[in-house]
């Protein structure tokens, strides 16, 4: 966005300036422009060789305040837990069904998770899934018999997260309209999760650049330094 809007909210903030946590998300807040809630995202460049596939920083996080948005879960699934996944609060359960659905280019869900008796099924959809991100993965828990509990952690704000190819990690934060106290616990549950997955083969400095931005408003770096609540 290049509007009016977005020009005066540069102009209220150093670009160069690196922030504390509680500062920088305070500043995505008031410089979001658009009229609808936006979402805030962290981004993190970490100090991996994503090629390696020891380095490959891939998981799931909590977000302790959710995501503020309505998660949509396709479960694929038969019998006694397909049940269960209805009985979770699935938005789209199936087997065969589902797979088609897919293979005709409807995906009307933000998460993918299936049984591991379903994957040959599942494997097939792979060049579908793959690159949107949806393809279940047991790392992920998103191929998992207890399909129950792991749809209700995604509907309760439990997202995924894999570093790109260039080693940086994109992982959803909230929205504006939540309050800083909450996107902070969101935050910090990011990078203690991120911290926990760091490869024993990643050498030098892990966490090498941490911006925060809403979805139309620009980017706030965030101190490396002061990333501890009691930092000065």
């Amino acid at each position: 966005m290049s509007g009016k809007k977005h020009t005066d909210a540069l102009k209220t903030f150093d670009r160069d300036q690196f922030y504390a946590p509680a500062e920088a998300l305070g500043l995505v807040k008031s410089m979001a422009p658009a009229k609808f809630d936006e979402g805030i995202d962290v981004a993190v460049r970490l100090g991996v060789d994503p090629r390696k596939a020891d380095q490959m920083v891939r998981g799931t996080v909590g977000l302790p305040s959710g995501t503020g948005k309505d998660v949509r879960v396709a479960v694929f699934a038969a019998g006694d837990a397909a049940q269960e996944a209805r009985d979770a609060g699935a938005d789209i359960v199936g087997a065969d069904d589902l797979a088609a659905q897919v293979e005709a280019g409807k995906f009307d869900f933000d998460v993918a998770i299936a049984t591991p008796d379903m994957m040959p099924l599942v494997g097939r959809l792979g060049r579908a899934l793959g690159p949107r991100g949806l393809m279940p993965n047991p790392k992920t828990g998103t191929v998992t018999n207890d399909v129950g509990r792991a749809v209700a952690e995604f509907k309760g704000g439990k997202v995924e997260y894999r570093t790109d190819r260039y080693g940086n990690v994109h992982v959803p934060l909230g929205k504006v309209s939540f309050e800083p106290a909450a996107l902070e616990v969101n935050f910090r549950a990011v990078l203690d999760e991120l911290q926990r997955a760091k490869p024993a083969s990643a050498k030098g400095r892990y966490l090498r650049k941490i911006t925060v931005a809403s979805t139309m408003g620009p980017g706030v770096r965030v101190d490396l330094n002061r990333l501890r609540p009691d930092a000065p």
